[in-house]
């Protein structure tokens, strides 16, 4: 019924905390559309977990722009967010009150999306249950390779793409 990316993405939302990959997964299903036809609700969701990583690293300024987008776009697009099986009015309130202390500068706290559908949480619990995980478990603060995840990735494809739209500019 949902599709696997989505899934997914709350596997690594809420039992590993690794929301360097929840944006990962994400972003490359939501990209497999062409651009007019990409659903606008898949990056609320993705920045919600971008602002997550930036709050536990501290980035605040990073975190806050993030959240503060993502609330927008769940607000708007609060039909498609409870088509997938989350409360999106609940979920606006929680980001407006993770907004609140990422402005005062409080420390991170794990958060656990508002899945409003049984059928979908039955699903995750499953999936968490073959993984040997626990559902909802909080971030391990001290795992440098999770909260720093996007230091430790190979950005070379990235750089030299970067490069040859340079040069085309450049040359253009």
């Amino acid at each position: 019924m949902y599709p696997k990316a989505y899934l997914d993405y709350l596997y690594h939302f809420h039992c590993d905390r690794d929301y360097f990959e929840c944006h990962e997964v994400l972003e490359e299903y939501w990209k497999e559309k062409e651009a007019i036809d990409r659903e606008i609700h898949w990056v609320g969701l993705i920045q919600i977990a971008v602002g997550l990583y930036h709050h536990r690293r501290g980035n605040f300024k990073g975190s806050l722009r993030m959240l503060q987008n993502a609330c927008r776009v769940i607000g708007k697009e609060s039909s498609a967010i409870n088509a997938l099986g989350l409360d999106s009015g609940r979920l606006v309130k929680m980001l407006d009150e993770r907004i609140v202390c990422v402005t005062k500068q409080e420390p991170y706290v794990s958060m656990n999306l508002p899945i409003a559908d049984p059928d979908l949480q039955l699903s995750c619990d499953a999936l968490a249950k073959s993984a040997s995980k626990v559902w909802g478990a909080p971030s391990d603060l001290l795992d440098g390779s999770l909260v720093n995840r996007h230091t430790l990735r190979d950005r070379s494809d990235v750089i030299e793409e970067r490069r040859k739209q340079l040069e085309l500019r450049r040359k253009g």
